[in-house]
């Protein structure tokens, strides 16, 4: 059992500062995610938490280089006359300062823009990134961990895996189109993985269901859970409501909602 001083959830604030990059190598790690390495000026890139996510600006048809913001006196502002570009979050998969190289990862499903510059990316190619504004750092020391989510959430699954230490015990529980959508997971906890594969199942709610198989041990743990708006929300609640979980032990995010665009906001009560 964790000392419950140690477990406490902080958030950080960092500066705000809009970045132009550039692509230097793209890698297709499924048929469903590819990872997109950025270099440019990162010598004050900050993320200290595995689900922060910086807002990613793609060029307009026809440009090479999107429009950026600037921060300003009167807030976040585009130059008179320039139209705001499309802009998706995104999680900052991995930052290695010695390389100056920042991966993103993106997940290839709905059409839109970021699915559309994403399936054609090359180097040479740029992006707009600004942020992560803050974090919510979530310690690593629970008993157990528990990371649920979609193909939107692997980036910070992965990143999460990445953190955790030698022998954590940690659960994940994934759902993606299909086999060929799965991606390993290496990591030095103690994993237990489960995948979810849509076009085998006749489900409403496969996360849900496939948590039912999961074993929660005793002691602190916490569930960190992203993806689809209702099917996350439906995970919350579940494990609230039938398994017991305390809500302050859930950080559960929607990374999208289905027939929208640009969804991204906390699911809580």
């Amino acid at each position: 059992m964790q000392n419950q001083s140690n477990l406490e959830v902080v958030r950080v604030r960092h500066p705000l500062k809009f970045r132009l990059l550039r692509v230097t190598r793209v890698e297709a790690l499924s048929s469903a995610l590819v990872r997109v390495t950025l270099t440019g000026d990162l010598s004050d890139f900050v993320s200290s938490s595995f689900d922060d996510h910086v807002k990613v600006f793609f060029p307009a048809p026809g440009d090479e280089k999107p429009a950026l913001p600037s921060l300003g006196p009167d807030g976040i502002a585009f130059p008179d006359g320039v139209e705001r570009p499309a802009a998706r979050d995104y999680t900052p998969r991995r930052f290695d300062i010695n390389a100056n190289e920042l991966d993103l990862e993106f997940a290839l499903h709905d059409a839109g823009p970021a699915t559309a510059w994403a399936a054609q990316a090359a180097p040479g190619q740029y992006l707009g990134v600004g942020g992560p504004r803050g974090s919510m750092v979530i310690p690593t020391g629970f008993d157990w961990h528990l990371l649920v989510g979609d193909e939107t959430a692997l980036p910070a699954i992965q990143r999460r895996l990445d953190e955790l230490p030698s022998g954590a015990r940690a659960a994940v529980v994934v759902e993606v189109a299909n086999r060929a959508a799965r991606i390993e997971l290496p990591t030095e906890a103690d994993l237990y993985a489960t995948w979810v594969y849509r076009d085998e199942l006749d489900s409403e709610q496969p996360l849900v269901d496939a948590l039912g198989e999961v074993w929660l041990p005793p002691g602190e743990g916490y569930v960190w859970a992203a993806g689809e708006a209702s099917a996350i929300r439906a995970v919350r609640g579940y494990l609230c409501n039938e398994r017991g979980v305390d809500k302050k032990r859930i950080r559960a995010s929607a990374y999208w909602r289905r027939g929208a665009q640009a969804t991204h906001e906390t699911i809580d009560d």
